[in-house]
């Protein structure tokens, strides 16, 4: 989520969430029927937690609405960033990284140590975040465009 509360999906990433929760939702299809590309979950509480889970992520959803072209990382902009010692950089989406990514995009969610480390980070700033193995990290932020204005 973003310090607004707000959830940023991609219509795809939207689409995809509302069938899953529609199949899961429904009645259990009948054995060896094609659930496109969910699995449904048999077990009533996993059932209901993704249930939850994703009704969650859609109440607070906004769909596709660009943040503004400042430069500033937050949810739903494309980052591209440098880490310390690294030649190359990484390019990414900071949204919901719920079961996919965007368009081939990798995503990297907001609530995440890098995402955390990176929101409000403004172009050329350097953050430090400590990842789950618990090495810290050092990362600057290239580049900050919104979602669509990127070139993938």
């Amino acid at each position: 989520m973003s310090r607004s509360g707000r959830t940023w999906l991609t219509p795809s990433t939207h689409d995809r969430l509302t069938r899953e929760l529609n199949l899961l939702s429904g009645s259990p299809p009948e054995e060896g029927a094609d659930t496109g590309e969910f699995d449904y979950i048999q077990d009533k509480d996993a059932r209901d937690a993704r249930i939850a889970r994703i009704q969650e992520i859609l109440k607070n959803a906004v769909v596709g609405e660009a943040p503004p072209n400042d430069g500033v990382a937050e949810p739903g902009m494309v980052l591209t960033v440098r880490y310390e010692g690294d030649d190359e950089p990484e390019t990414f989406l900071l949204g919901v990284r719920d079961r996919a990514d965007s368009e081939g995009l990798t995503v990297y969610s907001p609530e995440s140590p890098l995402g955390t480390a990176l929101v409000g980070a403004r172009q050329g700033e350097t953050r430090s975040y400590q990842a789950p193995n618990g090495r810290t990290f050092q990362v600057t932020l290239v580049k900050a465009v919104p979602y669509g204005e990127h070139a993938a």
